[in-house]
């Protein structure tokens, strides 16, 4: 779709912005997505999402034709916004991450390289206070100018904070942040280099065609970025409505522990909100710890509303 077309669409699917106190959620914290990457297979239509970067190796997994990232805080937008530009400016994984984290790409590293090679071949190397800067203007350039995308100062500056935050913490940045707390806190590495129980990496960094596949989702204004609350009263609704108004099915809605995070009455209402869906027969759920059908946790959900 075109620029103009993505920011309508931003506009007219989403709701009234949220918070979320435990963290900036700049980076996900689920050491076992690999698990779960490696059941799925490809199948095209619809994908809802919430959260960051995890939402990129099931998209490279799953190979969706359109992907909504529906999340409460606009934070979260803005850093999906920040992950386009560098998806875009990006010639391939080691490239991406020499710019995601401000690192000059070591001499030598080629784009044939494991993703354990990637990181490990980074460990050394300092944070270059003049990569950032400059990377920090081709993201504004990108977004603002080659995009026209309507940002205000304030996303402008939720951008900048969390290219900081991946500048100063380098591939060691965590869901926590500098919090000191007692609690599971994989790095971003250790994420992206993930394996599941057959020891295969699974991360849209793991290969250069996962990579490519969510660039190329990226380059033609395919991964949506939404505000809204999964308990609320029109964000999944009116994704369920742009998906059946184009003829498609969701396929797959990863959830992430969302529910955790819901009273009773905003369970009974994100329940009602999934059964809205236009879902294939075989549609996933996709949880923080595993997955199940989209009919297993619609049937789950009959007793919640109970």
């Amino acid at each position: 779709m075109s620029d103009q077309e993505l920011w309508g669409l931003i506009e007219a699917l989403s709701e009234p912005a949220g918070a979320f106190t435990l963290s900036d959620n700049v980076v996900s914290n689920e050491p076992h997505f690999a698990h779960t990457v490696g059941r799925l297979r490809p199948t095209g239509g619809a994908y809802i999402g919430v959260g960051p970067e995890q939402n990129f190796s099931y998209i490279a997994r799953l190979r969706p034709a359109i992907a909504f990232i529906i999340d409460i805080r606009r934070e979260n937008l803005d850093l999906h916004l920040l992950y386009k530009a560098l998806f875009e400016l990006s010639t391939d994984r080691a490239d991406f991450v020499s710019r995601l984290f401000s690192r000059p790409r070591p001499a030598g590293l080629g784009s044939t390289a494991s993703v354990e090679d990637i990181f490990g071949q980074y460990d050394d190397v300092a944070p270059s206070p003049e990569q950032y800067s400059r990377n920090a203007t081709l993201v504004r350039e990108r977004l603002l100018t080659t995009r026209g995308l309507p940002l205000s100062q304030t996303d402008l500056d939720w951008i900048d904070r969390a290219f900081r935050a991946f500048y100063a913490d380098g591939p060691k940045i965590d869901y926590y942040g500098s919090r000191t707390v007692d609690a599971v806190r994989p790095s971003y590495r250790q994420l992206m280099t993930a394996k599941d129980l057959t020891g295969q990496s699974r991360s849209f960094l793991a290969t250069e065609e996962r990579f490519r596949f969510v660039k190329e989702l990226h380059s033609r204004n395919l991964i949506v970025p939404l505000v809204g609350d999964f308990g609320g009263p029109s964000a999944i609704r009116r994704v369920g409505d742009y998906v059946r108004a184009h003829a498609d099915r969701i396929h797959a809605v990863y959830g992430s522990n969302v529910g955790v995070y819901l009273t009773n009455q905003q369970t009974r209402a994100f329940c009602n909100n999934l059964a809205t869906l236009p879902a294939a027969s075989r549609a996933w759920f996709i949880e923080s710890d595993g997955m199940r059908s989209l009919d297993s946790k619609l049937r789950a959900c009959v007793s919640v509303a109970k």
